[in-house]
């Protein structure tokens, strides 16, 4: 079959080569893949940021998002059968949606909205687990309260603002001069042209701030979040914690502990709580978005589609970190 692969770490390093097909496993899903879309992740992932964590095997098959239809399943998957419409984002360890067939784990997995393209049903997993994840698992945001979510145009903003509206928040956000009158359509109650204005001058005794953006960006923030509030970081740097959760080698624990002593320190200093969320799979939360994306509260966004055969400008059209929305890459 035909994949999009690195065969080294490297900036540009893709191609498209022949793979064999992935067998399934007794749990795992064959899926023909339909969609896919690119995250800023797999650039990260393809030049190597993420190799003390996510020690991968070459040739790798990139990919974090997938949309398409169930060809085979193992003999232990109970909730899929050949023919559903499925949507996912595959466990960390196993990515490879760049490609016409994946194996996925079931527990990843879930039926794609019903209201969906299979375009628009590959721009959610990833952006959408990410919102939710920070949103209602993390700060477990409650009615009434203030998000301020950077990035409001990209794809995890352009879900968060929606996902946080419905959740009952007053939000904010950054973007543009050109995109202030659209990311207020998504609902943002506040939305700062950062050309213009910076967010720490405007912002002020915020319950939460979802940060995807750099260190200056992420301290800064301190400054706009009252006493308990939450600081919800999806770029770093990571924590100890984290370490523990992935179940890290233990002296990796220690250089996030050291990575994220200074903002940790600061936030304490003023009483509130840093954390670092990576995203992870769940066809569990997959099926609670399919509900919010089929009733209309989420509503996917997609800058632009590129053949399967223009996956590498794809991801160097991502890099420039213009997309509003996210970027499809389509295999059927």
């Amino acid at each position: 079959m035909k994949a999009f692969l690195i065969d080294r770490y490297g900036k540009h390093q893709g191609r498209i080569g022949e793979v064999p097909e992935p067998e399934p496993g007794v749990n795992d899903v064959l899926v023909k893949v339909y969609a896919s879309s690119v995250n800023l992740l797999d650039s990260k992932i393809s030049t190597g940021e993420f190799k003390l964590i996510l020690p991968y095997t070459f040739p790798l098959i990139m990919g974090n998002d997938l949309a398409g239809v169930v060809v085979r399943v193992g003999s232990g998957v109970r909730n899929f059968k050949p023919g559903d419409e499925v949507y996912a984002r595959p466990p960390q360890a196993r990515i490879g949606g760049f490609a016409e067939l994946i194996a996925i784990d079931e527990s990843a997995l879930a039926l794609k909205p019903g209201n969906t393209t299979m375009e628009e049903a590959a721009s959610l997993p990833l952006v959408a687990l990410t919102a939710w994840q920070v949103l209602v698992e993390t700060a477990r945001l409650q009615k009434g309260q203030k998000v301020f979510i950077h990035a409001g145009s990209g794809g995890v903003g352009t879900v968060a603002i929606q996902l946080a509206k419905h959740l009952g928040a007053y939000v904010a956000t950054t973007t543009s001069t050109s995109n202030v009158e659209w990311v207020k359509a998504l609902g943002a109650d506040v939305v700062i042209d950062y050309k213009q204005q910076n967010f720490e001058d405007v912002l002020r005794d915020y319950d939460v701030v979802l940060n995807s953006l750099g260190p200056v960006e992420l301290e800064k923030s301190l400054g706009i979040l009252k006493p308990g509030g939450q600081l919800i970081s999806i770029s770093g740097p990571p924590t100890a914690a984290f370490a523990k959760e992935q179940k890290l080698f233990w002296g990796l624990g220690w250089v996030m502990r050291l990575l994220s002593s200074g903002i940790r320190r600061k936030a304490r200093k003023q009483g509130i709580h840093y954390a670092f969320v990576f995203m992870r799979a769940s066809g569990d939360q997959l099926k609670k978005i399919t509900a919010l994306v089929e009733s209309g509260v989420i509503t996917p966004v997609i800058d632009r589609t590129f053949p399967f055969e223009s996956t590498a400008e794809a991801l160097r059209y991502v890099e420039q970190g213009r997309a509003k929305g996210k970027v499809i890459v389509k295999l059927i």
